[in-house]
């Protein structure tokens, strides 16, 4: 029988927690002296009541959760977070559709970055709070969620990690998987304050420098302009971003060995080769581009290239220009971009740097065995071999990305989206990048404009992007409810 009694007690700690968060922008606004501090204080009391009495009902129940309720558990809690996050922007000045408010907490949330907001430089200051602290909380609980639920979840080749988790919680300094995350949480809240500090001292107004540190560790991309990062103007803020955005996407139980003395297993690692060796060919590849193609001096090339493949590879969807305009080659190489994504327990999303290292070592071994059909030839990951199981794993995950991928843009179409805006809405949110490709959704653009259906349908994309495609789909299936 399902202990639907300690997935609704968990439920309540966090709708307590969303709640409480609540009171920062609330802060932020009664500093300032704007009205909407009461629209963020009565959000937070529905959500802390909401929550507590879910607790206060079921806190009786079995603290065991199995795997099963850990499947249900993982859904409700990316669902149930931006129906409650949704509020304040739904009640405050700005007076936003609940579907664009949902829509706006749900790409907050899973750090995807896409906006239906216009008018930002002028937005309520706790608003713009409330759309960063989403993000920064979104990033930390898939942090979490890819160190502590997914490996035991066994989805998309995420069992491969489930090695280093348990190495790590063998040594002394780190017992446990729950001092593991605690550790986690440290340096990610310090990384945090780091950038924070660093945009400060570029001479950003504390709030900006604030608000952009937790939208850059996060790879998130929530911006208080319009603009983007391109409101700056700053070659120096752009560096720092840069810097942020890749360790944002960079594993976080990596970070453990760095603060234990073994700096070395950081390079050691062959997916962070893979993902520095990507990023930096991407960057060289738009920089040639565009001196060729676009005339624009090298070091404005490098500038551009620089901060927005890395952006975009990192899945954060800062913008400084309008790529979309750099022609037919620029265009399509940014909208492969999408599909590349971070490091496996990092802030990241997308495909994922190790799911391509696994499906480019199964091609070259199955190459391998069509030359010398009498050899024995196994896929290897960071020289161990792979289990078969992996392997299937990986290959189903990518193929179900794409298909949903496919099915996604064929509904957006059916909305009454053209080509490129459909594909571009698609991709961007199975893979919670942020900014589409076009004069609509691009990085000059906004999702406004979009029909309701489209932004549901969007925001079911954000949510199986987010969780790995298998943790939401499994729920529709009759076996997982008769087990």
């Amino acid at each position: 029988m399902n202990n639907y009694r300690l997935i609704l007690a968990i439920l309540g700690i966090l709708l307590v927690v969303i709640g409480l968060a609540m009171i920062i922008p609330a802060l932020v606004d009664l500093f300032v002296g704007h009205n909407d501090w009461q629209v963020f204080l009565v959000s937070a009391a529905v959500s802390v009541f909401a929550g507590g009495g879910l607790f206060l009902s079921n806190r009786s129940g079995s603290l065991e959760l199995g795997r099963q309720q850990a499947f249900i558990l993982t859904t409700a809690v990316w669902i149930l977070m931006p129906a409650a996050a949704a509020l304040p922007f739904t009640f405050s000045e700005m007076d936003i559709p609940y579907t664009d408010a949902f829509f706006e907490a749900m790409s907050g949330l899973t750090t995807t970055g896409s906006t239906v907001l216009t008018g930002l430089d002028t937005a309520p200051p706790g608003i713009l709070m409330w759309r960063a602290l989403l993000q920064w909380f979104g990033g930390i609980g898939i942090i979490v969620m890819a160190i502590a639920i997914m490996p035991l979840l066994r989805i998309g080749g995420m069992q491969l990690f489930r090695m280093e988790a348990s190495e790590a919680t063998s040594e002394k300094a780190l017992p446990r998987v729950a001092d593991i995350v605690k550790a986690i949480g440290y340096i990610y809240l310090i990384l945090s304050l780091i950038c924070t500090l660093s945009l400060w001292m570029t001479g950003m107004s504390l709030f900006d420098a604030a608000t952009h540190a937790m939208t850059t560790i996060s790879t998130g991309g929530f911006s208080t302009s319009d603009q983007s990062a391109g409101d700056f103007e700053s070659p120096l803020v752009e560096s720092i971003m840069v810097i942020f955005m890749i360790m944002g996407a960079l594993p976080f139980l990596m970070y453990l060995h760095i603060v234990k003395g073994k700096p070395g297993s950081f390079l050691m690692d062959s997916q962070v080769r893979w993902f520095l060796s990507i990023v930096l060919f991407g960057i060289i590849t738009m920089i040639i581009w565009q001196i060729l193609n676009e005339d624009i001096p090298f070091w404005i090339a490098l500038r551009h290239a620089t901060f927005n493949v890395t952006s975009i590879i990192t899945g954060t969807g800062y913008a400084t220009v309008d790529y979309s305009s750099w022609g037919g080659f620029g265009t399509v190489a940014f909208f492969f971009f999408m599909f590349i994504g971070g490091c496996a327990g990092s802030a990241s999303c997308s495909i994922k740097v190790f799911r391509i290292q696994i499906l480019v070592e199964t091609v070259k071994c199955q190459f391998m065995q069509l030359i010398r059909p009498s050899g024995i030839f196994k896929p290897h990951y960071n020289g161990q071999p792979l289990p078969e199981e992996t392997i299937i794993s990986v290959t189903s995950f990518v193929f179900l990305f794409l298909a949903i991928f496919a099915l996604l843009t064929i509904a957006l179409g059916l909305t009454g989206l053209d080509f490129l805006t459909a594909i571009s809405s698609a991709g961007t949110a199975i893979t919670n990048v942020g900014p589409g490709l076009g004069e609509t959704v691009g990085p000059s653009g906004t999702f406004k404009s979009l029909s309701d259906p489209a932004k549901w349908l969007m925001s079911l994309g954000m949510l199986l992007g987010r969780l790995e495609l298998f943790t939401v789909l499994v729920l529709f299936s009759q076996r997982f409810w008769q087990r």
